[in-house]
């Protein structure tokens, strides 16, 4: 974003703006990220992975191995809907769950190699198509999305606490 509103007016304070920058109505912040949300999804490679299965898959390529019960909080389903999605994966051979060393009613669930290559296929594929994409931008755009990188990651990380 670049300070301006869609309708091409500077975004003003609003009740939904950060005391320390008025000029980040969060509201429309929010209703931009879902229309991201839904352009990233339809960058996807169809019929290949479910977004719950996608996102679970990526958490365990970046994150290492976890608790099955722990990846039904962070990724907010029931754990009976993660031991299904987990059970597919395996089925697949994307996933394995394993007994942990110290409890073995703990059930821990990592990724495997095609797990890993199917995850990085997908980042590929979306990463070209999103280059499509930036490329179509004006220079200033992309200079904004460049600059607002860190702060993106940054805020994902806040919201995983």
């Amino acid at each position: 974003m670049d300070g301006t509103a869609t309708t091409g007016t500077p975004a003003a304070g609003t009740a939904g703006s950060p005391a320390s920058n008025p000029s980040l109505d969060c509201a429309e912040f929010a209703a931009v990220l879902e229309r991201f949300v839904s352009a990233w999804r339809r960058l996807s490679v169809p019929g290949e992975l479910s977004s719950t299965a996608a996102f679970t898959l990526g958490r365990l390529v970046r994150d290492g191995s976890s608790r099955l019960t722990d990846l039904a909080t962070l990724e907010h389903v029931s754990q009976p809907a993660m031991t299904q999605l987990v059970s597919r994966l395996e089925a697949q051979g994307l996933a394995e769950r394993f007994s942990d060393p110290g409890d073995a009613r703990v059930a821990n669930v990592r990724v495997t190699p095609a797990g890993e290559a199917l995850v990085e296929r997908r980042r590929a594929a979306r990463a070209a198509r999103l280059t499509e994409l930036y490329r179509t931008l004006s220079p200033a755009h992309q200079a904004a999305l460049a600059a607002a990188m860190p702060a993106l990651d940054a805020l994902a990380d806040a919201s995983a606490r």
